[in-house]
């Protein structure tokens, strides 16, 4: 028997066969399998009254939202904040639960409900199209959506500010992915893309101004897993070129935040330094950092309000500061081999400024 002949060594390896990675079930089913589970976790909810805490200033007490949807409605939604915030969109989600269910609240809370599980989806939904991996994108979408730190959210009628803008959110993220899928090929549509981005980024400010970091999470993205700043010409360069593509949505953010703090500078919300110095609030928002961190791998001792300590042992702080600075810098050296976990941390630090009381408002 004649043997083959040998392969030279300058042709090129016969490519192997593809792996398959995939799931056994279509990543649609996936999608709708989180969206129920999501929607029969928080069922309970739904048998639920409204609060005294709050609800009352959204809804049980507010003539313009119990009018349901109106002219009228609609013009003092947009020039009138509500406890200390200016989110029209929200009091108009209001008014509309008020048209549809009146003051029972089952239909309230069936609203927050469902905006969650469709935030669970589109976590899904953006994660996939980002990476291309459907079993480790719905893992963390289930964290996402089934994780107890997100019950006061959803279970809470006055939290819906929390559940609207994270949709808007979560959708301008994948409007954003599309527009640079589309962009890499110079196809017209990507334009489209940008700017369908852009209003729902919009949208999303007028729901809570916590969106406002959103520009530095899409930068985040360009990081990884996009991988747009790699390229020709320097990094510096390639940044650059990426915070300029990205100016409308800092002008959009600029003016949310000026607008939010106007809204609860005049209602008396925020707090100023002479009654909470500059130190203290750095102090809490380093030892608030690491018990984020604590309540996501151990849950307990949740609550509605956490009172602010105004000033934290200085042992403490440092330790905080210390393990946050470890992180920062262990994640930092790692970043060509684990990209991702250098923007998981980055979207966490940077996402939690606006609340993290810096700026304080009220006393939690």
């Amino acid at each position: 028997m004649r043997k083959p002949a040998a392969k030279s060594k300058s042709s090129p390896p016969k490519p192997s066969a593809p792996v398959s990675t995939g799931p056994r079930i279509p990543a649609w089913l996936l999608a709708v399998l989180l969206g129920l589970v999501t929607l029969a976790l928080y069922w309970p909810a739904t048998r639920h009254d409204f609060l005294t805490y709050d609800d009352d200033v959204y809804v049980t007490a507010n003539s313009h939202v119990q009018a349901g949807l109106t002219l009228a409605g609609l013009k003092w939604a947009f020039i009138t904040p509500v406890n200390s915030n200016w989110h029209p969109l929200t009091m108009l989600s209001y008014m509309l639960d008020c048209q549809m269910y009146g003051l029972n609240p089952w239909g309230h809370h069936l609203t927050n409900l469902v905006l969650h599980a469709v935030n669970t989806v589109l976590v899904f939904l953006l994660l996939r199209r980002l990476t291309g991996s459907v079993w480790r994108s719905a893992a963390v979408a289930a964290l996402f959506g089934w994780h107890p730190l997100h019950v006061e959210s959803v279970a809470w009628v006055a939290e819906r500010k929390d559940v609207l803008s994270a949709g808007f959110g979560f959708l301008t993220l994948i409007l954003y992915a599309r527009y640079v899928e589309q962009s890499k090929i110079r196809n017209p549509k990507s334009k489209i893309y940008y700017g369908l981005a852009l209003i729902v980024f919009a949208l999303g400010l007028m729901s809570k101004s916590m969106l406002v970091t959103w520009p530095f999470v899409m930068l985040l993205l360009d990081f990884w897993p996009l991988n747009r700043v790699a390229g020709p010409g320097s990094r510096v360069s390639g940044w650059r070129r990426l915070v300029l593509e990205k100016i409308p949505f800092f002008a959009l953010a600029a003016a949310a935040s000026v607008m939010a703090f106007i809204a609860q500078k005049n209602n008396g919300a925020v707090v100023n330094f002479q009654n909470l110095s500059f130190g203290a609030r750095v102090g809490n928002a380093l030892v608030s950092y690491c018990r984020y961190l604590g309540k996501l791998f151990w849950p307990a001792k949740l609550a509605v309000f956490y009172p602010h300590p105004r000033h934290w042992p200085l042992a403490e702080v440092l330790l905080a500061g210390g393990l946050l600075a470890v992180l920062s810098v262990f994640l930092f050296i790692r970043r060509r081999r684990h990209p991702f976990l250098l923007m998981g941390w980055l979207w966490f630090v940077g996402t939690l400024v606006p609340v993290i009381g810096l700026v304080q408002i009220g006393g939690q």
